[in-house]
C-alpha cells in the first residue's frame, strides 16, 4: 500500500452470520476491496459455532491483510439470551484482529448510520443504497455485508479524530508524569 492509503476491515458480528467488508481509504477516496460473510453451523454447540466465526475471521484477515479493524458495538435487544450470544460472537470479532496485532475500533450502530446515511435511525435498505453510492464497485449479497462495509466507512471517517484524541491523551499523560 502507498503513502496514506489504509486498508480497513469492518465487521458486523452475528452468531448465525458475521458480515465483513474491506475497503481502502486515502483520507478522501474510498475503494471497495471485498466483502462477504461467515456462517456458523446452526445445530452445533455454541463453543464450536464461536470457533467457526473466529477461524473464519482469521482467514479473512490473512487473505486481505487490513491495517485496522472496526466492529459494531452490541445493542441490547428484548431477549437477554440473544444479546448474550451476540456479545459472544462480537468477542470473536474483537479477538481475531487483536490476536494479529490489528487495532480494533468500536462504533455504536447510530453513529455508523449517521456517518453513512446522515440519520442515526436509518433502515437496512437506506444503508445498502448509501454503501452502493459511496462504493460503486461494491458487490454485496446481504445486509450483513453492507453493514460491515458501513462500519469500515464509519471508521475511515472517524479514525483521524480518534488518533488526535489518543495523541492528546498521551501528551497530557507525558506532561503529568514529566516525560
Amino acid at each position: 500500500m502507498k503513502g496514506n492509503l489504509i486498508r480497513i476491515i469492518g465487521i458486523d458480528p452475528g452468531l448465525r452470520r458475521t458480515g465483513w467488508g474491506v475497503i481502502e481509504s486515502d483520507g478522501v477516496r474510498l475503494t471497495y476491496v471485498a466483502s462477504g460473510h461467515i456462517t456458523s453451523t446452526k445445530d452445533e454447540e455454541l463453543s464450536y459455532r464461536l470457533r467457526e466465526l473466529y477461524e473464519g475471521i482469521c482467514g479473512v484477515l490473512a487473505s486481505f491483510k487490513p491495517a485496522e479493524a472496526a466492529v459494531e458495538e452490541t445493542f441490547v435487544n428484548d431477549n437477554p439470551r440473544s444479546t448474550l450470544k451476540l456479545g459472544q460472537a462480537r468477542g470473536m470479532a474483537l479477538l481475531a484482529p487483536a490476536m494479529k496485532g490489528i487495532r480494533v475500533a468500536e462504533y455504536p450502530p447510530n453513529l455508523i448510520k449517521k456517518t453513512v446515511v446522515g440519520a442515526g435511525h436509518a433502515d437496512k435498505k437506506q444503508i445498502q443504497v448509501m454503501v452502493g453510492f459511496l462504493l460503486p464497485k461494491a458487490k454485496f449479497d446481504s445486509a450483513d455485508e453492507a453493514d460491515a462495509l458501513a462500519i469500515a466507512i464509519c471508521h475511515s471517517s472517524h479514525r483521524g479524530i480518534k488518533q488526535l484524541v489518543m495523541a492528546s491523551r498521551q501528551q497530557a499523560l507525558g506532561d503529568t508524569y514529566g516525560q
